[in-house]
């Protein structure tokens, strides 16, 4: 696939964890890169994204704690999640934006424990 997520994992509240996000082409070619979740019984929502510019947005739900990087060298767009709360709970998606195409993952479960 074009992008391949890895990372994901069983933490507890307050835990810290990174997502990985590996595209097999330049990342520099999406317009947007983003991480987007999806719990249970829930719609896909955008978490965090970054331009090519390098320009960043985040979810109100996550200011503060996350922070999305990349790597264009490896070609990685990242996610570093702090102070886990236990609505962090979701499968985490990359998503890649390269003008009319949107590039997906298949996802990592991040599971967050009380």
């Amino acid at each position: 696939g074009q992008l391949v997520e890895s990372g994901g994992g069983l933490v507890q509240a307050g835990d810290s964890l990174r997502l990985s996000c590996a595209a097999s082409r330049r990342i520099l070619s999406f317009n947007v890169m983003g991480w987007y979740r999806q719990a249970p019984g829930k719609q896909r929502d955008m978490v965090a994204a970054i331009t090519s510019g390098g320009s960043t947005n985040y979810a109100d739900s996550v200011k503060g704690r996350f922070t999305i990087s990349r790597d264009n060298a490896k070609n990685t767009v990242y996610l570093q999640m702090n102070s886990l709360k236990l609505e962090d709970t979701a499968v985490y998606y990359c998503n890649g934006n390269a003008g009319y195409v949107d590039y997906w993952g298949q996802g990592t479960q991040v599971t967050v424990s009380s």
